[in-house]
């Protein structure tokens, strides 16, 4: 096997029937999927060894209304729900492709400036982020402040019409393909969460420099940066919100959101490893049968199939209560742990079914593996999750 994805496994994991998407869905679904085993799996371990995918991949991307597919029309979106941006994360996942930072830009940059934003700041952007011509990143994360976000250092003082931005920002996700970026800084350092605002900061501007692509265990292909911030002149205007201090709150109105981003692709990610495994242990042999011979191999597959089903009839009810509005943070938190921590699991048990070749890189299951341990840790470590679902008792 020379290609991680070209694997002619089954991309499939039957299941309960998932209620909520349509044939309209479904055909969509199908257009992502012919899309990316077009333009994205041929290139995606050029792109892990370039530490990135191609800007040519979000153009066309865009082109196709793959990009940001929620926004209002008048922006540049479809007006699509929020059902047609799972499809895009799962088929993502469920290819193994986590080079593409589409969920990011899609679902948790573009809905701060729809949400929070002035009509000048959405009409500048948006359309420029659904089309794909501008590439969007948060920065939250700092070297000494990660989960804690009250704890962050970088500043942005008012200085007459604009902010001077100073600071740094590290593990930013599409860190150096992006050309705006929100970033989270104290406006009141002396405040705790309500000193915290969001800036839309573009990364030609002067004193905005990107640090060095980051060498990660799994997600090769993914840009994750350091960003660096030395006295950056933003616009009053871009700041988001209507005035100082309100970033931690919009902060906390998106972060379920983001979690069900996550989950989503846990899950996906776990039904396609189950299933690489699947035809993996019925063609390999050992001591003379198929390795899905042995009872071991069976109960392990039965057990793993039992967990991802519950997983994902859990995710698509956090789904279905996300499109009514009404997903909270301690719901979408126990979501977030339980499936990261259950992506783990499997993989970590799809790579010892599939015995010495499951260590070898060139077998999307080592991939997979090493790609999900992250999942864990950002978005919230699952640590920070449990004490948000302790607090709700």
């Amino acid at each position: 096997m020379n290609d991680n994805h070209n694997t002619g496994y089954s991309p499939r994991f039957t299941m309960i029937p998932r209620t909520l998407f349509d044939a309209d869905l479904e055909g969509f679904r199908d257009s992502v999927r012919k899309f990316l085993e077009q333009e994205a799996t041929p290139y995606h371990d050029q792109w892990e060894k370039d530490g990135q995918v191609s800007r040519e991949l979000w153009q066309k991307a865009g082109e196709l209304g793959f990009l940001c597919p929620c926004l209002p029309e008048e922006f540049g979106g479809v007006g699509a729900d929020f059902r047609y941006s799972a499809v895009l994360i799962e088929e993502v996942a469920r290819a193994g492709l986590t080079g593409i930072g589409w969920g990011l830009h899609s679902d948790i940059v573009a809905p701060y400036v729809l949400n929070y934003g002035s009509d000048e700041l959405k009409n500048h952007y948006l359309p420029k982020l659904a089309s794909g011509e501008m590439i969007g990143a948060i920065a939250m994360t700092e070297p000494g402040a990660g989960s804690d976000l009250q704890g962050v250092k970088t500043t942005a003082v008012k200085n007459g019409d604009h902010y001077v931005l100073n600071g740094s920002k590290t593990f930013i996700t599409n860190g150096q393909l992006a050309d705006v970026v929100i970033v989270v800084a104290k406006t009141d350092p002396k405040e705790g969460a309500k000193g915290i605002s969001l800036f839309m900061v573009e990364t030609a501007w002067e004193g905005f420099e990107k640090g060095q692509n980051l060498n990660k265990v799994g997600m090769k292909a993914q840009d994750t940066s350091e960003l660096f911030f030395q006295d950056v002149k933003v616009p009053e205007k871009n700041l988001i919100g209507p005035g100082e201090g309100q970033g931690f709150f919009q902060l906390m109105q998106e972060l379920a959101a983001e979690r069900l981003q996550v989950a989503l692709g846990a899950v996906a990610a776990a039904e396609a490893a189950w299933q690489w495994t699947l035809d993996y242990v019925k063609e390999r042999n050992a001591f003379g049968k198929p390795v899905i011979a042995f009872q071991n191999t069976r109960f392990k597959m039965a057990e793993m199939k039992a967990e991802i089903t519950a997983a994902r009839v859990f995710t698509d009810r956090c789904l279905e209560l996300h499109l009514d509005k009404k997903l909270d943070i301690p719901t979408a938190a126990m979501l977030k742990q339980l499936t990261t921590d259950l992506q783990c699991k499997v993989m970590d048990e799809c790579v010892q079914l599939h015995g010495g070749y499951g260590y070898m890189w060139e077998y999307p299951i080592a991939r997979a593996w090493a790609d999900s341990r992250v999942q864990r840790i950002y978005a919230g470590t699952n640590e920070i999750m449990k004490e948000i679902v302790a607090r709700s008792f």
